[in-house]
């Protein structure tokens, strides 16, 4: 899927992951966000996060991401709940951004590791913008059981992409992070931010001619995460944010 795919695919959506609302608003909880903080949020998709957040909890912040169409979405949003002098959105390619050192109490990936080549990396890219006893929030998939050779076929991952939530502690205190909060995804979560783009590319599909280029990928896209979903993904893939924190020393 190109990133043009996943504008059509997720128009509809403010959240770009397969979390609620409510659960947004309760990692902002968990976090402790105090007015006045700071956030930097790579691969920010619409901003929902951090608009949201500066709405209740009164922190400022930057989104970086390349779509300008998701972009675009962010700044309306900001707008619409009044925080537009406190959070901008710069495009760009998040793996590649470089932010002021220790300019932030806040730094965030979700649900797009692939800006570090993984969990490892993603740590790597976040940590240098971190004030000393900031918070880092990585939204990251992993294996709730093991799944047969078709499942990773069809979800598109190698089994060992991911691993088990301990096992994604493992990773996480390997590359010296305290595991201090979390919010998971649930099985509803996962209907909505899937189920909500059956209905928007359907949609598309029926409106756009027949002959438009991004059709043919759209109708598989269609038919492929619709039937993977309920076959895989549902069961053996689980989502969360995990909020992190330098390891103490010993």
């Amino acid at each position: 899927m190109s990133l043009r795919h996943h504008e059509i695919a997720e128009a509809r959506h403010r959240i770009l992951n397969p979390f609620t609302e409510e659960k947004l608003l309760l990692l902002g909880d968990v976090c402790g966000l105090r007015e006045g903080q700071r956030q930097l949020d790579l691969a920010c998709g619409k901003g929902e996060m951090l608009c949201r957040w500066a709405q209740r909890h009164g922190i400022g912040g930057v989104g970086v991401d390349l779509s300008e169409v998701f972009l675009t979405a962010a700044r309306e949003r900001a707008a619409e709940l009044g925080v537009a002098e406190r959070v901008s959105f710069e495009r760009g390619d998040a793996g590649a951004y470089r932010a002021e050192p220790g300019a932030y109490d806040i730094v965030s990936c979700i649900g797009a590791t692939w800006i570090g080549q993984g969990l490892a990396g993603t740590i790597g890219l976040l940590r240098p913008a971190m004030r000393p006893g900031g918070l880092m929030l990585v939204g990251e998939p992993y294996w709730t059981e093991p799944a047969p050779e078709e499942a990773y076929e069809a979800i598109g991952a190698e089994p060992e992409e991911f691993t088990s939530l301990v096992g994604t502690l493992d990773r996480f205190e390997a590359a010296g992070m305290e595991l201090v909060e979390m919010v998971l995804a649930d099985g509803d979560s996962w209907d909505r931010y899937a189920a909500e783009q059956w209905l928007t590319v359907s949609d598309w599909l029926r409106a756009a001619p027949e002959n438009h280029p991004d059709a043919a990928d759209m109708r598989e896209f269609l038919a492929h995460g619709r039937r993977t979903h309920l076959a895989y993904t549902r069961r053996y893939v689980g989502w969360g944010v995990f909020v992190l924190r330098e390891a103490a020393r010993s």
